[in-house]
């Protein structure tokens, strides 16, 4: 019998992050750039919603990179920001929230600004997994109430282990041409 790239139903045994930037006259390309920074130009990219599935292990960019193949169709949760104006701040985060019942899935969520910091916007996306993670369990979950208030509703509940997040900024090019950032998910067989 043959194994199934994914496992059974195509679920994810393993997952990394990257990030990166990219200039260029041309959006397109400065989308390419950004993702030949990231690590992952050379994968056929499939974008998915934002489960962090069951039991699912973080592994190193490095080693994550080396498990997959030019060519190969990889799924990854991606968050994106462009612009061609100049000097303009911008960001695209990932955030994830992992439960400490590793048979339960968590989240992962993409936030994009421009103007924000990228602290503010890593933490924001940080924050909306957690939020959507925290739902699952009935846990109310203000989005605007302080960070560490949130973090010590986790702590006191004890079903959420570990949140974090991705985050690349960028000022856009002073000279107007295109700017694209890019963090990733993304999942490995």
């Amino acid at each position: 019998m043959t194994e199934e790239p994914f496992g059974p139903s195509f679920v994810p045994r393993y997952l990394f992050f990257t990030k990166g930037v990219g200039k260029h006259k041309e959006k397109l390309s400065s989308f390419e750039v950004a993702l030949r920074d990231a690590g992952i130009e050379k994968f056929n990219l499939v974008r998915v919603s934002s489960i962090f599935p069951p039991g699912c292990k973080t592994l190193p960019k490095k080693k994550g990179l080396s498990m997959l193949n030019p060519g190969q169709i990889v799924f990854v949760v991606l968050a994106e920001n462009s612009s061609n104006e100049a000097n303009r701040l911008m960001a695209a985060s990932i955030g994830v929230a992992i439960p400490a019942d590793e048979k339960h899935y968590g989240y992962l969520s993409e936030h994009h600004s421009f103007g924000l910091t990228e602290k503010a916007n890593g933490d924001y996306a940080e924050d909306l997994a957690a939020q959507m993670l925290s739902s699952t369990y009935g846990i109310e979950f203000d989005l605007d109430e302080h960070y560490d208030a949130k973090k010590e509703i986790f702590k006191i509940d004890g079903r959420i282990i570990r949140t974090s997040n991705i985050t690349q900024s960028a000022i856009c090019d002073k000279h107007g041409l295109w700017t694209t950032v890019v963090s990733a998910a993304v999942f490995v067989p």
